[in-house]
């Protein structure tokens, strides 16, 4: 099945980005369009494009960019070993912008932990890569008897100031 979201991030330097993506980051070029500036890249089933628009016309910002391309976005990028691509990024001189941690976060019916670090692309994207390190029961979990479905006990403060705010409070 091909990817269902795959991200297109304007780059002020094809072949700088496409040299990050995949010298340091590890990515290959599935294919590229050079007279178009454009690159798509995969990095164990995690793809992206990359281009360098000609000039501002159909889907391109129409305002200059300024660095930090992407603010207010982060890249998840899932990888089987985030220690061998924190060394690479390292190796590289990349400065670092979440040190390399481990974390746990709450899903609906249980907890999963991650190893992961964030960097950012030479125009500023920002790149979170982190390994599954394995999962756990939550605590507090509700069981529907009737349907058997399985959902995490809310915070009641919470779940009413959600509720106040749908209402329009």
């Amino acid at each position: 099945m091909p990817p269902q979201l795959v991200p297109e991030l304007i780059c002020s330097d094809l072949v700088r980005s496409t040299a990050f993506y995949c010298d340091v980051l590890g990515f290959k070029v599935r294919y590229g369009r050079p007279a178009e500036r454009f690159a798509y890249l995969e990095r164990d089933g995690a793809e992206l494009m990359l281009e360098q628009p000609l000039d501002q016309t159909r889907l391109f910002p129409t305002a200059e960019l300024r660095f930090p391309y992407g603010r207010g976005v982060n890249f998840q990028i899932a990888v089987t070993d985030v220690d061998a691509v924190h060394a690479a990024v390292l190796a590289a001189g990349s400065e670092l912008v979440l040190a390399i941690e481990q974390r746990w976060y709450e899903r609906a019916t249980d907890d999963i932990h991650i190893r992961q670090f964030a960097v950012r692309d030479p125009d500023g994207y920002l790149l979170r890569f982190s390994q599954d390190l394995g999962s756990r029961p939550a605590d507090g979990i509700d069981v529907d008897p009737g349907s058997g479905s399985a959902a995490r006990r809310r915070d009641p403060a919470i779940i009413a100031g959600a509720e106040e705010r749908e209402a329009g409070y």
